[in-house]
C-alpha cells in the first residue's frame, strides 16, 4: 500500500512538472502624450488595464511606460507587483521597460536593468541610437512546483540601425552571462524590427519566435503596430516574444481587442502560453 502511494505521488509530481505552463504578454502601452488626443492615456487606460486583468498573465512586460502609467497599471491589477527603472537616469525618470508578475503564482528571485550600449551598467545611449534604451530582466520561481525561468523585456531604438542589431547581440550575451543555471528564457519587447531584419535574425540564431513556433495555434492579425488607425489593416510586426529551447509554445496571439472603434494602444499586445 505504501509503495503504491509513493508511486502515485511520484507520477502526480511528474505530470505536474511536465504540464507546467506560464502565460506571457509583451505590451507597448504608448507613453502618455497629450498630443495623442483623442487617444491620450486618460482615454485608454481603463480599457487597457481591464484587458490585462482579463488575460491575467503570469508575467508581462510593458514598453514606453512613464512612472505614473506604471503605477496606474499596478494599482489597477490585483495580485501583481512590478520592477524596472526609467531609461534616462536609472530612477523613476523616463520610459520604463517594467516587468509585472503575479505574486500568487510566481516568486521574484532576482531582478535588474541594463542599458543597450557599450556601457550597459550605466544610463547611456548605444551606437547610433537616438535615445537611451534598456532591458529589464527577472529570475522567477513558479510557486506551484519550484521550477525557475528568466524573463527579459526590452525596447529597441527607433532610429539607430546599428544600435538595433548590436542590441540583439548584447542581450544574447547578457542572457548567456546571467543564466548560470541554464534556465528557460523568454525575451519580450518592442524591437522596432520586422521579422526579416538582421537584428531579428541574430536573435533567431539562439531563440525561437513564439508566434511562428505556435504554428496553427497562432492567432490574430499579421502585424502589431496599428498607429491608432482602426480602419486600416495591421501589417507591421515589430513586437515579439522569443523563447529558448526549454520552452514549448502551446499558443500565441496578437491581441486586437478594441472598444468603441479605438485601440487601447498604438501597438497590439502579444500573448504566448509556454510549457516547460
Amino acid at each position: 500500500m505504501k509503495n503504491t502511494f509513493l508511486m502515485l505521488l511520484a507520477i502526480g509530481t511528474f505530470l505536474s512538472v511536465q504540464g507546467q505552463t506560464i502565460d506571457v504578454i509583451s505590451y507597448n502601452i504608448r507613453y502618455d502624450n497629450p498630443d495623442d488626443a483623442p487617444n491620450n492615456w486618460d482615454n485608454r487606460k481603463e480599457f487597457l488595464i481591464s484587458q490585462l486583468n482579463f488575460y491575467n498573465p503570469d508575467v508581462f512586460g510593458i514598453q514606453e511606460g512613464l512612472i505614473h502609467q506604471v503605477k496606474e497599471i499596478d494599482n489597477g491589477l490585483k495580485d501583481y507587483a512590478y520592477f524596472g527603472v526609467g531609461r534616462d537616469h536609472g530612477d523613476e525618470r523616463g520610459e520604463h521597460t517594467a516587468i509585472f508578475y503575479n505574486k500568487e503564482r510566481v516568486k521574484l528571485i532576482e531582478q535588474s536593468t541594463f542599458w543597450l550600449s557599450l556601457t550597459p551598467d550605466e544610463p547611456s545611449k548605444g551606437w547610433d541610437a537616438a535615445l537611451p534604451r534598456t532591458c529589464t530582466y527577472g529570475i522567477f520561481k513558479n510557486k506551484s512546483d519550484g521550477t525557475k525561468f528568466m524573463a527579459f523585456n526590452t525596447h529597441f531604438d527607433h532610429v539607430g540601425v546599428k544600435a538595433r542589431e548590436e542590441s540583439s547581440r548584447l542581450i544574447l550575451e547578457k542572457i548567456e552571462e546571467l543564466n548560470t543555471e541554464n534556465l528557460p528564457v523568454v525575451l519580450i519587447g518592442d524591437f522596432n524590427l520586422e521579422s526579416n531584419s538582421r537584428g531579428v535574425r541574430v536573435i533567431l540564431g539562439k531563440m525561437a519566435d513564439a508566434h511562428i513556433a505556435a504554428g496553427n495555434n497562432a492567432f490574430g492579425p499579421q502585424g502589431t503596430f496599428n498607429g491608432f488607425e482602426f480602419n486600416k489593416p495591421v501589417e507591421r510586426r515589430i513586437d515579439y516574444i522569443f523563447v529558448s529551447d526549454s520552452f514549448e509554445v502551446l499558443k500565441s496571439a496578437i491581441l486586437s481587442d478594441s472598444k468603441d472603434t479605438r485601440y487601447p494602444s498604438d501597438h497590439l499586445p502579444v500573448f504566448a502560453r509556454l510549457k516547460y
